[in-house]
């Protein structure tokens, strides 16, 4: 059995947030449907696995809530979550910062095709990596600068030690989908940097269209697989037992990797 793992979100405002989350638990749970949904007065955020006949349900009741919206596909041979949560939160990704409306003053967006082109081209741009630390340790887009952050929280602090030239230079943001950039890229602009993008679609998108050209190692995920490469498989990279954080095949040769105890991060 081969199973289909989306992901996607949409920034639109929801009310009745209470009866959507129970029509939407109700149904994955007739689907048979595992993940994560989470609902916001800002919009859905969506990681779920679906068997191929449950695809069409599936979307369709997401389409009767918040309208057409895109997935980003990836298969896998188990399901990679766990349980089925439908939950409500004030943000459907968490920034803490007032005035960003990534569905009315959005940054413009970068197609993976054409931000390969500009790399391909060696046109001079700020690539911006917002995710976090242990993310992008497993892998990134080469010269691209991180922010060296443990949650997408800090990064609007992280973004005020950058230097003040960047403001006038081509910018681009990136992440695992997209949906950081939603939120980073308008933030970016109301600090006065000028010229910013977003990669829409993030790193999965990209490595879909483009695989793993300008792109060095995996791409960190959220669920049991723990990381995909350049094929949108799932890796060798598994999870410490002891910190929880992404351990690559390589690092599991470490006599400091003990299964089920430590990693070479956490040995001592």
């Amino acid at each position: 059995m081969h199973y289909i793992n989306l992901s996607g979100y949409k920034f639109t405002k929801l009310n009745d947030l209470e009866k959507f989350q129970h029509e939407l638990l109700t149904t994955c749970q007739h689907l048979g449907l595992k993940g994560t949904i989470l609902l916001s007065s800002e919009g859905i955020n969506i990681f779920v696995c679906v068997k191929p006949e449950t695809l069409a349900p599936f979307s369709a009741c997401i389409h009767a809530i918040v309208g057409p919206l895109t997935f980003k596909e990836s298969p896998s041979v188990e399901i990679p979550f766990k349980k089925m949560l439908v939950k409500i939160k004030p943000e459907i990704i968490t920034f803490g910062v007032e005035g960003i409306d990534p569905e009315n003053a959005p940054a413009p967006g970068i197609s993976a095709q054409e931000f390969k082109a500009w790399l391909d081209a060696g046109k001079e741009v700020v690539v911006f990596d917002t995710r976090n630390d242990y993310e992008v340790r497993l892998g990134t887009f080469k010269n691209a600068i991180h922010l060296d952050i443990q949650h997408f929280r800090q990064f609007p602090e992280a973004i005020k030690k950058l230097p003040e030239e960047y403001k006038d230079k081509p910018v681009v943001t990136f992440c695992t989908g997209g949906i950081r950039c939603e939120k980073a890229a308008p933030f970016l602009l109301q600090q006065g940097f000028n010229n910013v993008y977003q990669l829409e679609g993030g790193i999965l998108k990209y490595l879909e269209e483009n695989g793993h050209a300008h792109y060095d190692g995996e791409c960190f995920v959220f669920d049991k697989r723990i990381a995909v490469d350049a094929a949108l498989e799932e890796s060798d990279t598994i999870q410490c037992h002891g910190c929880r954080q992404p351990v690559t095949y390589e690092e599991q040769q470490s006599t400091e990797f003990v299964e089920g105890k430590s990693c070479p991060r956490c040995f001592a």
